[in-house]
């Protein structure tokens, strides 16, 4: 169970990591687990890929201007 947990707590802070979340401190720790291990470095290049892929495939739609503006003005007016 001790690995599960482990598992666990390195998926979340990639995940930290690859949102621009640890301090410089966290970042370098971090770097350095994943460099001795070579799953880890598996883990992080997976992730990193999932990620660009996602960006890659994802279409946003754009929103109309008058769909804003009747946004700002709800939440101006709720005020």
């Amino acid at each position: 169970m001790g690995s599960t947990i482990n598992f666990k707590d390195l998926a979340k802070r990639v995940t930290l990591y690859l949102d621009g979340e640890l301090s410089k401190e966290e970042e370098r720790e971090l770097l350095l687990e994943i460099q001795q291990n070579p799953q880890y470095v598996q883990l992080l290049g997976k992730e990193q890929n999932f990620r660009e892929f996602v960006k890659s495939r994802l279409q946003r739609k754009k929103v109309s201007p008058t769909l804003i503006q009747s946004i700002k003005d709800k939440i101006s007016t709720s005020y």
